[in-house]
């Protein structure tokens, strides 16, 4: 009988949502069994998977998440925290004094926005996101201009017309942005509401910052923001995988992690 190889917790989700796409639904049993560990670590797997929003925990198992599901933004906020802080800390060495930043709502954007109001002077932000905008509140160097619009508690931002026509009044240095997914088409939301934001604010800046931890590499959901040649930089905490990687490169997007 060959040894089941022992793998990485990464290499071990990772094996697990190809596992999803390929059968849609998963047992811990049976799970448990083929990489070589115990119940209780696939569970505690599925249980980190479920609340970054990668798969729908089931009893006793998982299955693949729908296109238009993610959770809401305050349990996104406390998932995966040491790598988003680690994206917020890159980010945020990007920008400059008095620049102009579009910054659209999300749970890595927040973590974004904590950091640079703890670093960063003299900036003007625009907003949709009212999370976003209270991180700044306590820098007074910096002035936040927040969104009108139709309020989404799922979210915690405002979108809708008069989101959208408020955005077209201003110029910004760069958008910064999150997104649900990212594959070869490009990043991705589940909310046509919010992929109207991220496109809104990109229209209107000079320079396009994705900020996406590698749980959404590969990930489809249900709407593409942009092509990937519409994204100067990706910043995120590891290498995307070969084939992501690649198409990156050609749509010359610079990689930071």
């Amino acid at each position: 009988m060959n040894e089941v190889v022992k793998l990485s917790k990464k290499d071990r989700q990772d094996r697990i949502l190809t596992e999803l796409r390929v059968s849609t639904t998963i047992r811990i049993s049976d799970l448990a069994a083929e990489l070589g560990v115990s119940y209780e670590t696939i569970r505690r797997d599925l249980e980190e998977m479920g609340q970054s929003g990668l798969i729908n925990r089931t009893y006793g198992g998982a299955v693949v998440r729908p296109f238009g599901f993610e959770p809401a933004w305050n349990e996104r906020f406390n998932a995966m925290t040491e790598e988003r802080e680690r994206i917020a800390a890159t980010a945020a060495g990007l920008i400059e004094p008095r620049e102009v930043l579009m910054i659209d709502a999300g749970s890595t954007t927040l973590h974004f926005a904590r950091r640079l109001a703890a670093e960063a002077k003299n900036l003007t932000i625009v907003t949709n996101c009212f999370a976003v905008a209270m991180a700044f509140s306590t820098n007074p160097t910096i002035t936040v201009l927040s969104c009108p619009g139709q309020y989404d508690s799922h979210e915690g931002s405002v979108t809708g017309p008069d989101t959208l026509a408020y955005l077209a009044r201003f110029n910004a240095n760069r958008a910064v942005i999150g997104a649900s997914g990212i594959t070869l088409e490009g990043p991705n939301d589940v909310h046509s509401s919010a992929v109207a934001i991220k496109r809104a604010m990109m229209a209107r800046s000079q320079e396009h910052i994705l900020l996406l931890d590698h749980s959404k590499f590969e990930l489809p959901n249900l709407e593409v923001v942009c092509p990937l040649t519409d994204i100067h930089r990706l910043v995120t905490n590891q290498p995307p995988p070969a084939e992501l990687g690649a198409a990156l490169q050609k749509a010359r997007v610079e990689i930071l992690y």
